[in-house]
């Protein structure tokens, strides 16, 4: 055998070429006579017959590179346990760098709704996945006049105990994941089918005021093999959290503003069944069927108005269900010329809800006549990726291959219907609401690639391109660069830039979703005329887009010592939302849309730090601050985001049984809006958020003799109790309760 240094550039093309046809042919890889690969090196035959080998492959994939980049965190399934989440995994991901918990405006109307918001981009921007696959339910609720949607998100489909660990990917690293990435990712992992085990959890949680909303849940988990090759992983959870006492921000509210409503109860039934099967040492096929319900138990919240305007047998029933039911097909190979994942997804949403006011001043406000309705929506997601380990040029690599396809379809009998003002003819739209399209779809491929290239011995670069088409709105390109440099034994160096999108959404790309205001919704430069405002959705928008840069250094020592700090850069182009100067003026109705604003841009800085204080002792920080957040158009933030955040935690292993954490988030002060997203007025009385520490102390007690483990704990031990002061922007950024000292127990039994 005769190892050559460096094989021909015929030959590598020819390779090249021979491992893009059998990514397409998975069955046949395993025999392959010309491709073997062995623990120390890759063996390919040359064109004359001669054996090439190549020297060991130590680069990792691009995907599992990203995840390293400074703009990444993880939370392990340890960390949930020894910090129990009440009910919705936001409550974890808020606590790490960059992440924050904010509408989509700074609005503040649906204030209590609050979902993860990554480098404040906003939550339409931060892309939640399950085990990698999309999480879409939340497109099924209609967007109001100012952006926000009467949603809790999609992180709350999976219970914590199920959770192995969850990915949080921010900056530049995240555009590779197509629409919706430009704040981030999100990534929830669940548990797999590896090993027999069944474990049954109950979590309670006891407020100390009376007035907030307690929490009880139970779950089952079973994996194991069921023969040789097969193997299945099921659970099954319930959850049910109280809401608030209506009158519970009664004394906090302004005496010039009706008494907000508090937060929600939510009740949560989820189950999941997932059987792997391996089909031989390459491929191993996957099939899950999960099924989830979320209930809300209603709190009074409607967007212009207070609690003292909806009906009063209302508060504490169910006015919205949604339904969420996934079939998934997983394809996983391992092959001498690299790996792979596939899979085909279908996730269907049912979101019933009572029929609400959905114009104007009466927006989400529940008649007490109302009847259910439900919005339909089909998502269908497909991708494939491929990991390409080669040696080219003399250069450790991995290239990085991937499709996807989103199919989003939509049957929605209520929002498309609503009236337009006096029987007006408005070009562009059907007039006869009853004569209306309710069904809207879209369709988006991708096909991307990225290499992961060792050049030299410490410096990594990930160059990346990603190209779009989106059926109604056409073609976009993402370019990225990444790079990661170990300047020293202990320091490195990362940096990176990228090109994100997100594409409209099916309402405001509708011109038939006519949003009519009643007046109160009028531009204050434009007012009511006596026929109202209307906002229509617009066929002509593009994608929103950002460039996203960050720098960053880390030092990390042989001790655990580890120290980071990461500046960010977001320059947001296109960003879509409702005009604030109308398109026509049709007898005194005045007519808006949807439109793309030209620049908005935020900037910040996140810092990580660990000391390993001693082999059982722990102390860690994180520390985000936000140096500009603005729609370089008004000068306004793009959200209700604190000017810094900082969140400490000590962790102390008593003994190898028995742990215990003390942790603690500051919060700085949040800034007011100073000019309404709505109307474009000023905003009267702009009042900040005060600055306000929340400290959690929790412990936890592993019994081996019977495998039990308890947790019990405090949250909020201080008592700091937030209240919201007002609906909309009356509160200034006052617009969201955080609950005040609760107490926790959690009863962990593995058999």
């Amino acid at each position: 055998m005769k190892p050559l240094n460096r094989p021909s550039v015929r030959s590598l093309l020819t390779m090249t070429t021979s491992a893009l046809l059998l990514a397409g042919l998975p069955a046949f890889a395993q025999d392959a006579p010309d491709a073997i690969n062995t623990a120390e090196d890759m063996v390919f035959l040359g064109d004359d017959g001669e054996v090439i080998v190549l020297d060991p492959i130590i680069v990792q994939a691009a995907s599992d590179e990203l995840k390293q980049a400074p703009g990444s965190s993880l939370i392990t399934g340890e960390d949930l346990q020894r910090r129990p989440v009440s009910n919705d995994v936001s409550e974890a991901v808020r606590r790490m760098p960059g992440a924050n918990l904010t509408g989509n405006t700074t609005t503040g109307q649906r204030g209590n709704n609050r979902q993860i918001d990554l480098r404040g981009m906003g939550p339409e921007n931060t892309l939640i996945l399950v085990d990698g696959r999309p999480v879409l339910s939340r497109n099924s609720v209609r967007m109001g006049r100012s952006g926000e949607r009467d949603t809790r998100g999609d992180s709350n489909w999976v219970p914590a105990e199920a959770i192995d660990r969850i990915e949080v990917i921010r900056g530049p690293a995240a555009a590779r994941y197509g629409s919706g990435s430009a704040g981030g990712v999100v990534n929830i992992i669940t548990k797999r089918p590896d090993k027999p085990t069944t474990t049954v959890s109950l979590y309670g949680e006891v407020k100390q005021d009376s007035d907030e909303g307690n929490t009880f849940r139970t779950n089952v988990l079973t994996s194991g093999p069921l023969s040789e090759r097969l193997s299945y992983r099921t659970y099954l959870s319930y959850n049910q959290t109280a809401g608030d006492s209506p009158d519970i921000n009664a004394e906090a509210t302004d005496e010039n503003s009706g008494v907000a409503a508090g937060r929600e109860g939510v009740k949560n039934v989820d189950f999941s069944n997932l059987f792997e099967y391996e089909l031989d040492g390459a491929n191993t096929l996957g099939f899950e069927l999960s099924y989830s319900r979320q209930g809300n138990e209603y709190a009074g919240d409607a967007l212009f108005q207070d609690i003292e305007s909806v009906p009063t047998d209302l508060i504490g029933t169910e006015t919205n269900v949604m339904q969420r039911t996934v079939l998934a097909l997983i394809h996983e190979g391992s092959y001498s010329f690299g790996d792979s994942l596939s899979y085909i997804q279908y996730e269907h949403t049912d979101n019933s809800r009572l029929s609400e006011g959905a114009s104007g001043g009466r927006e989400g406000l529940i008649p007490g006549d109302a009847e259910f309705v439900t919005t339909l929506l089909n998502n269908v997601t497909a991708k494939t990726e491929w990991n390409l380990p080669s040696q080219f040029m003399g250069y450790n690599q991995t290239l990085t291959l991937g499709a996807e396809y989103r199919g989003e379809f939509m049957y929605d009998p209520s929002s498309v219907s609503g009236a337009t003002t006096g029987g007006v003819d408005i070009p562009g739209t059907t007039t006869d609401p009853s004569q209306r399209d309710t069904r809207m779809n879209s369709h988006q491929i991708g096909l991307y690639a990225e290499d992961n290239i060792l050049v030299g011995d410490r410096l990594t670069l990930t160059p990346g391109l990603r190209m779009d088409w989106h059926s109604e709105v056409g073609v976009n390109l993402s370019p990225s660069l990444n790079a990661t440099y170990e300047a020293t034994e202990n320091l490195t160096i990362q940096a990176g830039v990228g090109r994100a999108f997100k594409a409209p959404n099916l309402y405001q790309l509708n011109p038939d979703y006519v949003y009519r205001t009643r007046g109160n919704g009028c531009p204050v430069a434009y007012p009511n005329l006596g026929g109202g405002c209307v906002i229509l959705g617009n066929p002509d928008l593009t994608y929103e887009t950002s460039v996203n840069a960050e720098l960053g250094v880390n030092y990390q020592t042989d001790s655990g010592l580890n120290a980071g700090l990461t500046y960010f850069h977001n320059e947001y182009r296109d960003k879509i939302q409702a005009s604030l100067e109308p398109e026509a003026v049709i007898g005194t109705t005045q007519v808006f849309r949807w439109v793309n604003i030209p620049r908005a841009m935020v900037e910040g800085l996140e810092g990580n730090l660990f000391v390993p204080i001693n082999d059982r002792l722990g102390w860690s920080t994180n520390a985000t601050v936000m140096i500009n957040s603005v729609n370089r158009s008004t000068g306004q933030p793009l959200s209700l985001v604190p000017d810094y955040t900082i969140n400490t935690e000590l962790d102390y292993e008593v003994t190898d049984n028995w742990s215990l954490t003390i942790g603690a988030t500051h919060y700085g002060e949040t800034p007011s809006p100073r000019i309404s997203v709505t109307n474009g007025e000023e905003v009267t009385n702009p009042r900040p958020r005060s600055p306000y520490t929340l400290v959690d102390v929790t412990t936890s007690y592993t019994y081996e003799p019977y495998d039990m483990t308890v947790t019990a704990g405090i949250k909020n031990i201080f008592d700091t109790r937030i209240y919201r002061e007002g609906t909309s922007n009356k509160a200034g950024a006052n617009t969201y309760n955080e609950p005040g000292r609760t107490f926790l127990v959690e009863l962990t039994k593995t058999f």
